[in-house]
């Protein structure tokens, strides 16, 4: 995949700053996308298009263990989410609901770049550089092809769902 690049090279971005709490109590998940990231940049909703990639800092996803969160970034429009590392909740909330992630603790990926990820390999090339994330095990990946745990459980008909 390739998709031009958001950056909050920011620590402790946690799931608050990433939608609101007052604005999760709602099944419409759609509306997620007028909040995501407002208090950290209010212009993001009207920059973000669908494909984009978003990278943060150390810890990306901490607080709560609200998936909302990776929710929001979902239906936003953000495809994949690189960070340095993650709160283990949310990486594991992301994987759950659909949305890729990649650690890649040493990078100088700058805002507004695109990248391409190859997701099996862990390989994100940046122009003339290359980073290596931590990989993914092959479960998660098969998780995310499948668009969500839920989904992954239904294909592999798991639990009569």
């Amino acid at each position: 995949m390739t998709g031009r690049v958001h950056l909050y090279d920011i620590d402790n971005i946690d799931t608050d700053r990433i939608i609101p709490g007052k604005y999760t109590k709602t099944l419409n998940v759609s509306t997620f996308a007028d909040h995501c990231l407002e208090d950290l940049d209010s212009d993001f909703k009207t920059k973000v298009q669908q494909g984009d990639i978003l990278v943060g800092g150390w810890n990306f996803g901490c607080g709560s263990s609200r998936e909302q969160a990776p929710i929001a970034l979902k239906v936003s429009g953000i495809s994949v989410v690189i960070a340095r590392s993650f709160s283990r909740i949310f990486y594991r909330n992301a994987i759950n609901i659909g949305l890729p992630i990649l650690e890649i603790p040493e990078h100088d990926i700058s805002d507004g770049t695109h990248l391409h990820i190859e997701f099996e390999s862990g390989k994100v090339v940046d122009g003339d550089t290359e980073y290596s994330s931590t990989p993914l095990p092959q479960i998660m990946i098969d998780i995310l092809n499948a668009g969500g745990l839920v989904q992954y459980l239904k294909k592999n008909k798991a639990y009569n769902l």
